[in-house]
């Protein structure tokens, strides 16, 4: 019996509107509309619009020919995915160069490449998550589920040709597959969730469930289904994941099937005669669906890029202007670029495929010029510069460091610094023990004297306190406490240490609270043994934990030092800073809000509670109190700039030059015993 021919695809306005729906969301979403915490689900719904289109073309063309033409659909995914792309990334890049600081700068070239070569999915699966708040910093961050579609469009002709002998299993096997998929995206979720939501073998399932909707539809004697219920239904779970799913770990998992439910239950009932059909169909969405591609290259570039120049937006119409800016261009690149290339049937395959490659190799070439550039910094005004060099000042070599795999500091990293050596200077603090590391280090090497560092972020030196603070997680948290409680444990079997030096953010433990453009950082302290005295402040239960925490210390080691915390600049941020110094003259710059110094006084009525209890323990004689003060502060001032070199990273971290600068400070640490 001779199989009937598949129903071939026609045009439905409807998947425009749904698109449309998708795009809306995704825009609406970044742009900051409150109701819409769930928008970035719209990826999710372009998944299963593309995997249903897809999958039925190639079907279709499968079904008729038994075999696929790979060098045609791949010319079609050019001219429809490409033009708008390129032309997207190279205005991209020309505004990236006029504006984005030189390490800015340099990590983007790293991002054109990734993206050209449809790997930058991989790339920021190595970066930070999508949810994390240096997103707003990466142009093309978006760029990330072009790669997984593309990487799709590879994976799907290979599999149909692989089953093109035996075409009963193509649809068993791709529904495995797509099950297979869900469960791995359900499983690591949670565990892993930079990877699941980045990475095509955990998104396939998404883009598979189009696909396994077209063909099993297009098998059927009656293609469509007309249920007006589904339709609704759908509609309503796509509203519901775009309005209630949250931004986070967890996502996709099984969240994603809400979404991903809905938009098949639509496009298996586009033939419906319901509201929903009609309300997709209208002009207003179908021109919103013809384009969503290009509306979705061009919203984010133009989000990140003019929040760098503007900092934030002055009020709520400031992002309105700019989305109407996003769909101006989205309109522009769907009418002079995607229409005409599509159209164009006097450009053959070979000069589609010729012109990818030269533009491909064009961006590629500018993305490593960028990059091995170390991001032009030539392009900025000296008198910018010293700003900008302190913005990029950060970079260390830490690859010394090591998660101890045995003994007392089994599971903690542990990073030696000057020789090689068993080491004699414990270093131990929070994450200003990393701003000074460079320093340390010299000072290690020019004493020939081992050291050991342990630091913790956010974490305070400091025995018997658990911390809470709103800059962290619950695991960080407790992996604070945790940490502390074996560090005090394993100091009795570290025999070779003769001295411990803290270092530490003192006056944020102690009040509690961050300053200046830090202001919005709280921390709160708790005991972790005997009755909680309510009685106490913060800096009371901190000046008797330091008490206690010096008095164990000298049970193991020979001197017991205390690095004065380096001033706070309330004010400063070096990366700030630069920005308003490369801007200027812009006429949307932000406004200059960083001041690179602080009165004196200001910064010793701050730091005095946290000081007291150090003052009193080195009046005692128990413990060396090292000043950073005096090479960062005159009498009147404390500068975050001093002889034209940058000493502050922002306002409470040193510079690596800031850092080095301070370096003498440490030669009685490091030096032989009773140096000063």
């Amino acid at each position: 019996m001779q199989r009937p021919a598949p129903s071939p695809l026609p045009y439905h306005p409807e998947i425009d509107g749904l698109r449309a729906v998708a795009v809306l969301a995704v825009v609406l979403y970044h742009f900051g509309l409150p109701i819409l915490d769930g928008g970035f689900v719209g990826v999710d719904i372009f998944f299963v619009i593309s995997g249903y289109l897809i999958g039925g073309i190639l079907w279709r063309e499968y079904w008729d020919r038994g075999t696929l033409n790979l060098w045609r659909f791949y010319i079609r995914r050019f001219r429809r995915l490409a033009p708008a792309f390129f032309v997207m990334a190279l205005v991209t890049t020309l505004v990236g160069w006029a504006l984005m600081l030189p390490f800015e700068f340099r990590e983007y070239g790293k991002t054109l490449i990734a993206s050209v070569v449809y790997l930058s999915n991989v790339y920021f699966y190595r970066g930070a998550g999508y949810f994390d708040s240096a997103s707003d910093q990466k142009p093309l961050l978006h760029t990330w589920s072009l790669s997984v579609e593309e990487q799709f469009y590879v994976f799907l002709p290979l599999v149909i040709l692989l089953l093109a002998r035996h075409g009963a299993l193509l649809l068993p096997v791709l529904t495995a597959v797509c099950a297979a998929s869900f469960a791995a995206s359900a499983l690591f979720s949670d565990t892993m969730p930079v990877a699941a939501f980045y990475l095509f073998p955990f998104r396939a399932w998404e883009l598979l469930s189009g696909v396994v909707l077209a063909i099993w539809m297009q098998r059927r004697e009656r293609p469509a289904l007309r249920s007006v219920p589904m339709s609704w239904l759908g509609l309503l779970f796509v509203f519901a994941a775009v309005v209630a799913i949250q931004p986070g770990p967890g996502f996709p998992g099984v969240q994603a099937l809400l979404p991903v439910a809905g938009t098949l239950l639509i496009l298996a009932n586009l033939s419906a005669p319901s509201a929903v059909n009609r309300w997709l169909r209208h002009p207003v969405p179908v021109f919103f669906g013809l384009i969503s591609y290009s509306l979705y290259l061009w919203h984010w570039p133009v989000l990140v890029l003019s929040l760098y120049l503007r900092g934030q937006y002055a009020n709520p119409v400031e992002p309105a202007v700019w989305m109407a800016l996003s769909v101006g261009l989205a309109y522009l690149s769907w009418r002079y670029i995607e229409q005409p290339v599509r159209q164009a049937s006097r450009l053959s395959g070979v000069s589609v495929l010729g012109t990818a490659a030269l533009a491909s190799s064009v961006l590629l070439a500018l993305g490593s010029l960028v990059y091995l550039r170390d991001g032009l910094p030539g392009r900025f005004r000296p008198e910018a510069r010293v700003q900008i060099t302190a913005a990029g000042d950060f970079l260390q070599d830490w690859s010394r460091c090591r998660v101890a795999d045995k003994g007392p500091l089994s599971g903690l990293e542990v990073c030696p610094i000057g020789p090689e050596g068993a080491p004699q200077v414990l270093v131990w603090g929070d994450s200003h023990v990393r701003a000074f590391k460079e320093g340390l280090d010299q000072a290690a090497w020019q004493a020939g004297t081992p050291g050991l560092i342990l630091w913790h972020a956010g974490c305070p030196p400091v025995f018997d306190l658990r911390k809470v603070e709103n800059a962290a997680t619950l695991a960080q948290d407790t992996a604070c406490t945790q940490a502390n409680l074996q560090i005090k444990q394993a100091f009795g079997r570290m025999d070779e240490l003769r001295r411990v030096l803290l270092i530490a953010r003192w006056s944020y433990y102690a009040t509690g609270r961050g300053v200046g453009l830090d202001a919005a950082n709280r921390i709160a302290l708790y005991p972790t043994t005997g009755p909680l005295n309510l009685d106490l402040t913060q800096s009371e239960l901190l000046a008797r934990a330091l008490r206690n925490t010096v008095a164990h210390l000298h049970q193991h080691f020979d001197e017991v030092d205390v690095l004065r915390q380096v001033p706070e600049i309330p004010g400063y941020d070096s990366r700030l800073a630069a920005r308003e110094a490369a801007h200027t003259g812009w006429p949307l710059a932000a406004p200059v809000v960083t001041v690179p110094t602080v009165a004196r006084a200001e910064v010793e009525s701050r730091v005095a509670v946290a000081e007291a209890p150090f003052r009193a323990l080195a009046d005692e004689g128990k413990i060396r109190w090292i000043d950073t003060w005096g090479p960062l502060c005159s009498d009147d001032l404390c500068s975050a700039v001093h002889g034209g070199s940058g000493f502050y990273f922002d306002n409470n971290h040193l510079t690596n030059a800031g850092s080095r600068a301070l370096s003498d400070l440490f030669r009685p640490v490091f030096g032989p015993r009773g140096d000063t």
